[in-house]
């Protein structure tokens, strides 16, 4: 189960480098449900996600990086790229910040991923967090790949 929210962030108030990042290329073979494909660094990763918009099902399965290059290729739409930087929150709370990259710049949106839906309502996310966009679909990675940025 994933239970997220996410946020549009405008300006970053402090130096990226101090962080760890991923690079990420991911593309979509389905979005109703969703069958993602995704290259993070050098980790393969085949993703089926249910529907809903904070909390979803979530399923995850290793790919070897013939079988990602073969499924990339058979993605619709917008090959998604971006650097995601993990950034320390409070306790055990972690902001996966993504810039994205190409079509989808100059997007910027911060996730922060819960262990339960009460713990997930009641987040008071920090001052540079811009508007919330949990409960939009717009945001979500699946539909940026069919439809580009919201106007």
């Amino acid at each position: 189960m994933e239970i997220e929210r996410k946020y549009l962030i405008d300006e970053i108030p402090f130096d990226l480098k101090d962080y760890s990042c991923k690079v990420i290329e991911q593309g979509y073979l389905n979005t109703d449900p969703v069958v993602r494909v995704r290259r993070s660094n050098d980790k393969y990763i085949l993703t089926y996600k249910g529907s809903g918009l904070m909390v979803r099902e979530e399923y995850n399965l290793p790919l070897n990086e013939e079988a990602y290059r073969h499924l990339i290729q058979k993605a619709d739409g917008i090959i998604i790229s971006k650097k995601r930087y993990l950034i320390p929150l409070t306790g055990r709370l972690t902001i996966e910040l993504d810039i994205f990259e190409g079509d989808l710049a100059p997007l910027k949106l911060a996730e922060v991923e819960f262990e339960t839906k009460e713990e997930a309502e009641s987040f008071l996310p920090p001052k540079w967090f811009g508007k919330d966009v949990t409960f939009s679909s717009d945001y979500h990675n699946s539909t940026l790949s069919r439809v580009g940025l919201p106007t």
